[in-house]
């Protein structure tokens, strides 16, 4: 059966921004990335997480629910001749039956949310290498946080075909904001994995129109599913909301980007 995001998959890999360097290099370091790591990309979509670290592991497997993400992801890696990553139907319950080798590091990014953290941490620790470990990422809301004008637009135009109360920040479907993210590093603590550190990252990040309006496509929530046949009707009403209210058509903003790593603690 088919997700929400079957028919988002191909706006999310083209459209998502991808997270920081300084994500993959703090990882590299932490785990001291050699070329003989095991990868195990959780709820992997087309592989944001997974593929810009493929290179420096030898092996990453990407296991998600929605075979659509999963084709996409196949096809990112074939256009990037990236051949070491196996692309795994399964979500969170199927951890330990997936037949795993001992896993170096599981990268896991908004998917968290939508998982039964505490079982699936218990289950990772079953198949985390004795120095593994598990690494979250998300976008961050903080309230007081600067907004770009421009997302109150987009916003409107949302509310107009999809109706209020949208999750997420308005206009930023899929961020979480600073109870949610507590409740996460909180859920590490108390797991098995509870040596846990925490960083973030401001990114700055540039979208042109089409951006914007891939952006939206890529969230289940104003999928192309969820809009049918208003599809076309929401990209031409966001493109001219967007150039009334900056013809320069360059849309800026900055993504609080934060990382939760946790290991077992040190005996």
């Amino acid at each position: 059966m088919s997700t929400p995001f079957a028919s988002a998959a191909p706006y999310y890999a083209r459209y998502r921004p991808p997270y920081p360097r300084e994500f993959h290099t703090l990882l590299a370091d932490r785990f001291a990335f050699d070329g003989s790591q095991t990868v195990l990309d959780l709820g992997a979509g087309p592989g944001t997480l997974g593929l810009p670290l493929a290179p420096l592991a030898d092996h990453v497997y990407a296991v998600d629910p929605e075979p659509a993400m999963l084709a996409e992801g196949a096809r990112l890696a074939e256009e990037r001749g990236v051949t070491n990553i196996s692309w795994l139907r399964g979500d969170d319950a199927c951890v330990t039956r997936l037949c795993l080798p001992r896993i170096d590091l599981c990268v896991i990014g908004r998917a968290f949310r939508r998982m039964d953290r505490e079982r699936v941490l218990a289950d990772l620790d079953e198949v985390l290498a004795p120095r593994g470990g598990v690494a979250v990422v998300e976008s961050l809301y903080r309230p007081g946080d600067p907004r770009p004008a421009w997302l109150t637009v987009v916003e409107e135009v949302r509310e107009r075909f999809l109706g209020p109360g949208r999750p997420g920040q308005p206009g930023q479907p899929g961020q979480s904001g600073r109870d949610d993210w507590d409740d996460l590093v909180d859920r590490l603590a108390k797991s098995p994995l509870s040596r846990v550190e925490t960083h973030q990252w401001d990114q700055p990040v540039r979208h042109t129109v089409d951006q914007v309006i891939g952006l939206q496509l890529s969230f289940s929530s104003s999928g192309p599913d969820r809009l049918g046949d208003r599809m076309a009707a929401f990209e031409t009403e966001l493109r001219r909301a967007l150039l009334d209210h900056d013809p320069g058509g360059t849309y800026a903003r900055t993504l609080r980007i934060g990382a939760a790593v946790a290991t077992r603690p040190r005996r």
